[in-house]
């Protein structure tokens, strides 16, 4: 009888692993899709990927946005600033966050991306990430990472300390 207990504890601990297996792939695959969304300027699967109650933070500390907003500002940039945005050395994984304030599922993009700017045909290469919490399928929430400096030097903007002046 002891046999078969540890038998189906054993079942059980193994399918509750491959569920999480399962759900992490999926939430990988659902990020890549959202990355190749934002490479074609494509915001109506943009749009469908986001969760109404979405919230995206970054890459300062004061930047946040709703989905509508977000979704406003992918087409604006569409329209009137990028070119082209492509990520290259795109890398992605999945964790579970089983407790706590940021309990749930998440996944972190990290990239090399390479932008194009519409008016000038000027290039930038930034390394950048985001981490999205997934729930329901969609993302709920989003934080960015990477240098505003370095792309704004790549531009040719130059700092001048007011100090020094």
């Amino acid at each position: 009888m002891k046999k078969i207990g540890l038998i189906l504890i054993l079942l059980i601990v193994l399918s509750s692993c491959n569920t999480i297996d399962k759900t992490s792939e999926h939430n990988k695959v659902l990020i890549e899709k959202y990355v190749k969304a934002v490479e074609n300027n494509d915001t109506a699967t943009m749009e469908s990927l986001l969760a109404e109650n979405y919230e995206g933070f970054g890459p300062s500390v004061n930047d946040n946005i709703d989905k509508k907003g977000a979704i406003k500002n992918w087409k604006e940039n569409v329209e009137n600033l990028y070119e082209s945005i492509h990520y290259s050395k795109s890398r992605v994984i999945a964790v579970n966050v089983p407790d706590g304030e940021n309990k749930g599922e998440w996944v972190s993009n990290w990239a090399e991306l390479k932008i194009v700017y519409k008016k000038d045909k000027k290039e930038v290469t930034i390394w950048a990430n985001t981490v999205y919490q997934i729930e329901n399928n969609k993302i709920i929430k989003s934080y960015t990472f990477y240098n505003e400096a370095d792309v704004l030097e790549q531009l040719g903007y130059v700092f001048i300390n007011p100090n020094n002046l």
